[in-house]
């Protein structure tokens, strides 16, 4: 245990988990849409769904789509960005099986056209786990520097990126790999040690087999 499990994160309140989860989990999915957040449909699940309005969710949540840090004092005022920068969003109640109280699934849509669909819980303290994918499970925290990679289960992905990493020096904390089916969609999330450069992530991009490259840090 450090400092931070016991005192929680520096966040705008009144909940860490409501309102600096809530915010990571915005944040999250706006970096792996890759782009500005149009549109937002919002699905609160279980003590999320009850008390969205009075804990803040809502403004945490959206803030994080706009790319607000859980420290940022405009957090508060995140509805009014939102209508100014012109994003839409829906907030729904939802029930979900076997899901943690603090859930919430978000699809968003992009400025660009693209779109994500994230179902991620507020697990305590400000952490976060993500859940799934665009329906798909998986399961990382985006807690470190994190990569994902959206692909393809193809021979000798894994191996690339491996091989990859290793020339550029960068060492790998841990590694998880998760896919559909052999041969269908599959997600890489590796905890790493530093902050890839610019170059290393524009030439995983450029890997045909590779559909998507997200850089998680500062969430």
């Amino acid at each position: 245990m450090n400092l931070f499990d016991i005192i929680g994160p520096i966040m705008i309140g009144p909940s860490s988990s409501h309102t600096a989860g809530a915010a990571r989990i915005g944040r999250v999915t706006r970096m792996l849409l890759g782009e500005e957040v149009k549109k937002a449909e919002i699905y609160f699940h279980g003590s999320f769904a009850k008390t969205w309005e009075g804990h803040g969710a809502d403004r945490a949540v959206i803030g994080g789509l706009l790319g607000l840090s859980v420290a940022d004092e405009r957090m508060r005022l995140s509805r009014e960005l939102a209508a100014e920068k012109g994003m839409a969003y829906t907030i729904e109640p939802i029930q979900l099986r076997e899901a943690h109280p603090n859930t919430v699934i978000i699809n968003a849509f992009g400025a660009g056209g693209k779109q994500v669909k994230v179902q991620a819980a507020s697990v305590g303290g400000g952490s976060i786990f993500v859940q799934y994918l665009n329906d798909m499970e998986v399961g990382f925290s985006g807690e470190r520097t994190t990569l994902i990679i959206q692909h393809r289960d193809t021979p000798g992905a894994i191996a690339q990126v491996s091989q990859m990493l290793a020339w550029a020096r960068m060492n790998i904390a841990t590694m998880r790999v998760f896919r559909e089916d052999k041969g269908g969609r599959a997600v890489m999330a590796l905890e790493l040690d530093s902050v890839p450069e610019d170059k290393l992530l524009t030439s995983l991009r450029a890997m045909d087999a590779f559909e998507n490259v997200t850089l998680l840090e500062k969430l």
